[in-house]
């Protein structure tokens, strides 16, 4: 199964026509972008990305998703975050973008343009160029906790065409330290961050505020959950990103200790 079709969620699925009124100015954000980075255990190219994307996952203001693919698993390690999903959308980006093959380590920005996953300047000049064009994320996006789900809300399409897009739920795992014993990396230890665990859609967004509500249990423990307002084109490849918000469960729970640890004082 296609990792940009998965199934929908079966329970919980929820839209509503209007934004909540418990929906803040502080809820309703836009990140500078989202970058999507496919790389590999395997890859001997790969670590330099690998440690400029944990910058892109832990400073600034990016939603960052690693998505670990399969197909060098041949060169002697298997990559123990590899999924089968990763690979076929990353081939789902080659269709839309037109491209022949696939590489790593390959950057993927706002789902609109790909460059070298290693090379910073490439990937700033990939975001001035987008938002130069209009094509930064347009959309507010929010996702927060609310008991045992999950709720995101979404803003209007504002000034720009309004377009059908997927709400697409990017669950990522915790930080992980992988020390590998064979392939190309041979020796080398590793910390990859927001490596992707699984996709699903949740729902339509048409252009006006909505709301959906997920259960909370699908994040994985210490992990995170990223959503993306994508595009879909006519053949059911990604388009472009419209907008995205992402919540660290780990980073949240910190934050509610450091509230009520306030509050005791």
């Amino acid at each position: 199964m296609k990792l940009y079709f998965v199934t929908r969620l079966a329970a919980l699925a929820l839209v509503l026509p209007t934004l909540g009124a418990a929906a803040s100015a502080r809820d309703l954000a836009r990140p500078d972008g989202v970058i999507e980075l496919f790389t590999s255990q395997g890859c001997s190219t790969c670590p330099p990305a690998d440690k400029l994307f944990e910058e892109f996952a832990t400073k600034g203001n990016l939603v960052a998703l690693a998505y670990h693919v399969d197909y060098w698993d041949y060169l002697g390690w298997r990559d123990t975050l590899s999924n089968p999903d990763s690979t076929d959308r990353q081939y789902a980006y080659s269709r839309a973008f037109g491209t022949r093959s696939v590489y790593t380590p390959q950057a993927v920005i706002n789902g609109r343009i790909h460059v070298n996953g290693a090379k910073r300047d490439d990937i700033a000049d990939a975001f001035d160029e987008l938002n130069k064009a209009g094509e930064g994320l347009s959309v507010d996006v929010a996702i927060h906790e609310t008991g045992d789900s999950m709720m995101i809300e979404t803003g209007a399409a504002g000034k720009a065409p309004a377009r059908k897009a997927h709400v697409l739920l990017i669950f990522f795992a915790p930080p992980q330290s992988v020390g590998m014993k064979k392939g190309e990396n041979e020796g080398r230890t590793i910390t990859y961050w927001n490596a992707v665990t699984n996709v699903q859609t949740a729902g339509v967004w048409r252009g006006e505020p909505a709301k959906y509500e997920i259960p909370d249990g699908n994040i994985p423990p210490d992990g995170g959950c990223a959503v993306l307002l994508q595009a879909v084109g006519k053949d059911g490849a990604p388009g472009p990103i419209l907008g995205a918000a992402i919540y660290r469960k780990a980073a949240a729970e910190d934050e509610t200790s450091l509230h009520e640890n306030a509050a005791a004082q």
